[in-house]
């Protein structure tokens, strides 16, 4: 939309400086944009009058003149002006843009990278059910990718799946040495309905059991060993389970619209020797180092950058991070490192791979695989996964030294340009509200000094995703009964899930991805506050005012695009003035803020901005009415008005993973 205006707006700029000053085009400074606070000062401002004061000598008034009096016509503005002070603002041509935004298909917005981008993401352990702050993850990760899909770049969506690591080892010790189950009754058990909730009070319990005695450890130490080396019935057990539990994860996520292009099993890594191709680059680069005495004996260990600060046990002195144990077993930065190096094609190995199913949206989900289905021709050859020009991994802020221990590790082996590509999304965690803790049968006493109540997954203490969306949803239908009494109970259940989606990812979005977020039932469904409902009740209310008016006059909208070419430009203003056109801008900058929550990696941004929109949106509503103006133009130019930012909030909640329902 107003991107590909900036673009041209600054090339001719550019081309004008050269022409008028003889810079040199690589030296002409960056171009700025910005918007003037008052719509009747201009619609855009720039500011490269005050760059070139310096090095032209000149007032920034008088350089901002001489580009106003060059500038010369350009599609879409209607005239430049200079003010006293050196901007030079852009008056855009507001009738010609609304016809132009309704018209035609959305352009490409400029800059999106062609080579193909990886996001991983969500990455829940797979031995218990996901909790609250797996949706944080996940409603980030998926936002992004739809961001730079929108960008139209090219993005593979990967699930990391941890199925060799202490969390799966805990599960299998748990059936084994608290329940006595064999390997056939732990299959049995994974048939039942819930199976990752049963998995979730079991991990609490072998947590328990383990600190009762310290010497119980060593069973995990055992577990791990076998999980990692592999070709054994734990090995095989323990794949078995989380290959079940992974499958009641994408369940969860699929009902917050979220989808994947690749699930990436650390147990292949291992196995298709990823990790000692990796190990044997990094001893080789002197990377890593073996210890033979103190306190890492035995261990290799890879030397902390300062930048990387404290290990995982909060020692700020510490200076080595352990990659191999002293038994022969590896860390998960050292799996996480190969797993890096696959992903920007720096192995001379891949994955087999088998597909997964399909997702709501049709898109195939793939699996990562040891070796090759026994009759090839049976599935359609695999996508070419990996080899990124960019990768994203979207994990918690707790994570971010181990993140850059990744990035050390492979500037060190000689690729400092995809360390410079390895892009570390970090967030804060998720607690309760009080009100919200309460209402899930939480005892908020002990924590009455604080903000918000925190959770304990490991300990059992956490809010099942699945427990939650439930509740939402729950509380959503019965808001939806209540307004539309006549709905069928169907139509309300699927209206309530796309309410309950919208609210859980709007509050896991619109907060900045630097803040602990304190979870509340009430405001993320409110229909008034700054909610996903809101934005959808806004939505909802576009299409009600576009429905009448089509029932009434037989106008849609493709008629309503259609009539503008033969209305007059002088009806516009009659239709809203400076109101109408501020809010026609202002939905015209989605790509432009698409493009600046990727640059900044701040999503908040968007959400801001599409709640920004929907209150816009709502005082115009309230001010100039659509249906009961009795003049022709400009009911159709406001109509026109409607429409483009029905389309635009549409858009921005999409991006989000929302829907807008029909009625609500």
């Amino acid at each position: 939309m107003i991107l590909q205006l900036h673009a041209a707006l600054r090339e001719r700029i550019r081309t004008r400086l050269v022409e008028l000053y003889g810079l040199d085009a690589a030296g002409v400074p960056d171009i700025a944009i910005q918007y003037p606070p008052n719509r009747d000062l201009g619609d855009l401002a720039v500011t490269v009058a005050f760059e070139l004061a310096r090095i032209l000598r000149k007032a920034p008034r008088v350089i901002a003149q001489e580009l106003a009096d060059a500038l010369g016509p350009l599609d879409g503005v209607a005239r430049a002006a200079a003010t006293p002070a050196g901007y030079l603002n852009i008056h855009l041509d507001r009738a010609a843009h609304l016809r132009r935004v309704l018209g035609g298909p959305r352009a490409a917005p400029p800059g999106g990278d062609s080579e193909k981008t990886i996001v991983e993401h969500t990455a829940i352990n797979p031995n218990k059910a996901a909790h609250i702050g797996h949706l944080r993850n996940a409603a980030l990760g998926d936002t992004l990718v739809r961001l730079l899909r929108f960008r139209d770049c090219p993005v593979e969506t990967q699930n990391y799946i941890d199925d060799t690591g202490v969390q799966v080892a805990d599960i299998i010790v748990g059936f084994q040495q608290l329940e006595d189950r064999t390997p056939e009754q732990i299959r049995e058990l994974a048939g039942q309905p819930r199976f990752d909730y049963y998995c979730w009070d079991l991990y609490a319990r072998v947590t328990a059991w383990y600190e009762a005695d310290n010497g119980r450890l060593a069973a995990r130490a055992r577990m791990l060993r076998d999980l990692e080396h592999g070709g054994n019935a734990n090995a095989a057990t323990a794949r078995f389970v989380a290959d079940r539990i992974v499958r009641l994860h994408l369940a969860t996520m699929d009902r917050l619209n979220v989808e994947y292009d690749l699930l990436s099993w650390e147990g292949d890594i291992l196995r298709l020797d990823f990790w000692a191709t990796a190990f044997d680059v990094l001893k080789a680069a002197g990377a890593v180092t073996y210890q033979p005495d103190g306190p890492q004996a035995g261990c290799w260990v890879m030397p902390i950058d300062p930048e990387a600060g404290a290990d995982a046990a909060g020692d700020a002195e510490a200076r080595w991070k352990v990659i191999v144990r002293s038994d022969g077993t590896v860390t998960y930065v050292g799996k996480d490192i190969a797993y890096q190096l696959w992903k920007f094609g720096l192995l001379d190995k891949d994955f087999q791979y088998g597909p997964h199913g399909s997702q709501r949206s049709g898109r195939p989900l793939w699996t990562t695989r040891q070796d090759a289905p026994d009759d090839p021709g049976e599935i359609p050859p695999a996508p070419r996964f990996g080899h990124a020009r960019a990768v994203y991994n979207v994990i918690d802020t707790r994570q971010s030294y181990l993140q850059q221990l990744l990035k050390q590790s492979l500037a060190a082996i000689g690729h400092a340009t995809e360390a410079e590509r390895s892009f570390h999304y970090s967030y804060e965690m998720v607690a309760l509200s009080h009100a919200t803790a309460r209402a899930l049968g939480y005892d908020t006493s002990a924590e009455s000094d604080r903000p918000f109540v925190e959770v304990s997954g490991r300990r059992g203490q956490g809010v099942k995703a699945d427990d939650l969306l439930d509740r939402m949803v729950a509380a959503a239908r019965a808001e939806v009964r209540a307004r539309n009494a006549e709905l069928p109970a169907e139509a309300a259940d699927r209206t309530a899930a796309m309410i309950a989606t919208a609210a859980v990812r709007y509050f896991m979005v619109k907060y900045t991805r630097n803040k602990v977020i304190a979870f509340d039932i009430d405001e993320a469904l409110s229909f008034e506050g700054e909610s996903g409902p809101y934005l959808q009740y806004a939505a909802v209310r576009a299409g009600n005012i576009l429905g009448k008016l089509q029932a009434r006059d037989g106008t849609d909208e493709a008629a309503i695009t259609a009539a503008l070419e033969a209305l007059p430009a002088e009806a516009l203003a009659e239709a809203g003035g400076s109101d109408l056109w501020a809010l026609v801008l202002e939905a015209s900058r989605l790509d432009e803020i698409a493009e600046q929550a990727v640059r900044t990696l701040e999503l908040s941004v968007l959400a801001k901005y599409a709640f920004g929109l929907a209150q816009a949106f709502n005082t115009f509503y309230h001010r100039y009415p659509v249906i009961a103006e009795e003049r022709r133009d400009v009911r159709l130019w406001r109509a026109a008005a409607v429409v483009h930012v029905r389309r635009q909030l549409t858009r921005a909640l999409e991006l989000m993973g929302c829907e807008v329902p029909a009625r609500m």
